[in-house]
C-alpha cells in the first residue's frame, strides 16, 4: 500500500512539473547596433513547451511588454477665407486691418491618435505601426505600471507600416521574439493592446491563415490572419503565441464599415518587423532589392492558356527597361518558378522575398519560357521610388470580337490620353458588359490589348482574326495599362 502511495506521489509530482513547464521560456540574446547603442533582443527557444493550465501565467509575463501610445500632431485647417485673401490689400480695404487675425480663423488644430506598441529590448526600443505615429510632433508612452514616458521616432517604413520608437530610460521589460515562419494555422493567438483607449486588454483566438496579401492595405503584405478580436487602438500591439512569444504586430481589421472587430484581423509577422527594425537601426532607413519586373499571379484560366498543368509560379507581365532582370535575360511572358532554389508559390511571395534582400545581392532564378526551363543569375538593384500609374480612360463606338468586350483602333490621340507613346500599337477596350463572363477577367476600360496568344495585334481586324483563331479556348491577352504590361486570360 505504501509503495502504491509513493508511486502516486511520484506521478503527481511529475505531472505538476510537466504542467508548469514552459511558463518561463528560455531565451537567447541577439543585438542590433546603432551608433554606440545596442538593442538587446530576446529570441525564443522553440524547444520550450507551453503551459496547458491556462493563459494567466503567460499574460502576466507579457503585459509589461505592451504599452499604450498617444501621439499628437498639428494639422493645418482651411481658414474661412484664404490666407492669400487675408494679406491682399484689396480685401483689407473692405474688411479692415484686423481682417483674418481673429480667433475665429485658426491656422491649425491638434489631432490625437491612440495606439499600442511592444517593447522589444531593455534599451527601450518599441515596435509599433507607422500609422500610429505618422506625422506626430509629440509621442507619449504609458507603461503597464502607469508610468508616462516620452518617446522618439528612430525610423519608419511606410511600405510595411512598421515604426521603431525609443523610450527615455533603460532596463525596460522586453518581450521574447518568436519565429513567425513556424506559426501554423490553428495555433492559439493572443492579441494584447489598448482597444478604444480603455486600457490593456487581452483577447484570444487562433491563427486563421498565413501569408495574406493583395489586400491593398500596405505595399508589402504577408499578414498573419487571426480571429482574436482586434479593435481600433490595438494597432501596433502584440500578437503572441501560447508561450508568450511575439509572433506579430497587430495592424488592421476588416470591418465592412462597422469600425469594429468582425473576426478578421491582420498582423505583420515578427520576422518581417524584425528585419525592418534591424535595417532602421543599422542603416537609418530601409533599402530593398529590385528585380525590375512586374509579376502577377497565375489563375487556373491563365495556367490553361499558358499550357501549364497547374497555376504555380509568378508570371512576368512586364520587364523594366535597363533593369536588373532585363540585363540578365528575363523576358515578358516568362514564368518564375524558383528563387535561390526555393519554389515560388505566387507573385506576392516573390515580391516580398525580393523586397527584403539587399541591393547588390545575386539571386538564382529558374524560369519557364515557352515550356522549356532555364536558369538565370540576376544581380539585384535598389528599389526606386514608385511612380503613379496613369488611370485615364476613354469610351467610344467600337466593335466586339471578345464576348461582352468592345474595342476600337488605338490612334495617336487616344494613346496620348492614356499616357502612352503615340507609336503604341493595339486595340483599346472601350466598354465591358458587366453581365458578360469576361467582366471578371481583369480587363478594364482603357486597357490596350497588344497581343493575343503572343501574336501582335495592331488594329481591330487583326484582333478579330486572332480571337477567331483562338476559338473557344481561353486566349492569353497582353495588355498595356498606363505604360505597364500584364497578361490576362480572356
Amino acid at each position: 500500500m505504501k509503495g502504491i502511495q509513493n508511486s502516486r506521489r511520484l506521478l503527481a509530482f511529475a505531472l505538476a512539473l510537466a504542467l508548469c513547464g514552459g511558463v518561463a521560456g528560455y531565451a537567447v540574446g541577439h543585438t542590433s547596433q546603432v551608433g554606440h547603442v545596442r538593442a538587446t533582443l530576446k529570441i525564443a527557444d522553440p524547444s520550450e513547451g507551453a503551459s496547458k493550465t491556462g493563459f494567466a501565467p503567460i499574460v502576466k509575463l507579457v503585459l509589461p511588454n505592451v504599452v499604450n501610445i498617444s501621439s499628437s500632431r498639428v494639422v493645418r485647417t482651411p481658414n474661412q477665407i484664404g490666407e492669400g485673401m487675408q494679406m491682399d490689400p484689396f480685401f483689407r480695404q473692405f474688411f479692415g486691418h484686423g481682417f483674418g487675425n481673429g480667433p475665429q480663423m485658426p491656422k491649425g488644430q491638434r489631432e490625437h491618435s491612440l495606439g499600442s506598441g511592444v517593447i522589444v529590448s531593455p534599451e527601450g526600443y518599441v515596435l509599433t505601426n507607422n500609422h500610429v505615429v505618422e506625422g506626430a510632433t509629440d509621442i507619449k508612452v504609458t507603461l503597464s505600471d502607469k508610468r508616462e514616458l516620452k518617446a522618439a521616432v528612430v525610423g519608419i517604413d511606410p511600405k510595411t507600416d512598421v515604426a521603431v520608437l525609443r523610450l527615455e530610460g533603460s532596463n525596460f521589460p522586453a518581450i521574447t521574439l518568436g519565429d513567425s515562419s513556424k506559426v501554423q494555422v490553428g495555433d492559439y493567438a493572443l492579441a494584447i493592446g489598448d482597444p478604444f483607449g480603455v486600457g490593456q486588454t487581452v483577447t484570444m483566438g487562433i491563427v486563421s491563415a498565413k501569408g495574406r496579401g493583395n489586400l491593398g492595405i500596405e505595399d508589402y503584405e504577408d499578414f498573419i490572419q487571426t480571429d482574436a478580436p482586434i479593435n481600433p487602438g490595438n494597432s501596433g500591439g502584440a500578437l503572441i503565441n501560447d508561450r508568450g512569444e511575439l509572433i506579430g504586430i497587430n495592424t488592421a481589421i476588416l470591418s465592412h464599415g462597422s469600425g469594429g472587430n468582425e473576426g478578421i484581423g491582420f498582423a505583420i509577422p515578427v520576422n518581417l518587423a524584425h528585419q525592418v527594425m534591424n535595417q532602421i537601426l543599422d542603416h537609418g532607413k530601409v533599402t530593398r532589392g529590385y528585380l525590375g519586373v512586374v509579376v502577377q499571379p497565375i489563375s487556373p484560366a491563365m495556367a490553361k492558356a499558358l499550357g501549364q498543368s497547374e497555376p504555380k509560379g509568378a508570371l512576368v507581365g512586364d520587364v523594366s527597361a535597363k533593369g536588373p532582370a532585363q540585363a540578365a535575360g528575363v523576358e515578358r511572358g516568362d514564368i518564375l518558378l524558383e528563387l535561390n532554389g526555393k519554389s515560388v508559390n505566387d507573385a506576392n511571395e516573390l515580391r516580398n522575398t525580393v523586397s527584403m534582400m539587399q541591393p547588390g545581392d545575386s539571386v538564382k532564378l529558374k524560369i519557364s519560357r515557352n515550356g522549356s526551363l532555364r536558369d538565370l543569375s540576376v544581380k539585384l538593384g535598389e528599389l526606386p521610388a514608385s511612380k503613379e500609374e496613369a488611370q485615364n480612360r476613354k469610351e467610344g463606338a467600337s466593335k466586339e470580337a471578345l464576348e461582352g468586350v468592345s474595342v476600337e483602333n488605338l490612334d495617336a490621340d487616344t494613346a496620348k490620353e492614356l499616357g502612352l507613346p503615340a507609336s503604341t500599337k493595339g486595340v483599346v477596350v472601350t466598354n465591358i458588359d458587366p453581365s458578360s463572363p469576361k467582366a471578371d477577367s481583369g480587363l478594364r476600360k482603357g486597357d490596350v490589348i497588344q497581343e493575343v496568344n503572343h501574336q501582335p495585334v495592331r488594329n481591330v481586324a487583326e484582333f478579330e482574326q486572332a480571337m477567331h483563331k483562338a476559338g473557344k479556348e481561353e486566349a492569353l491577352l497582353l495588355v498595356n495599362r498606363g505604360g505597364t504590361t500584364l497578361f490576362i486570360a480572356g
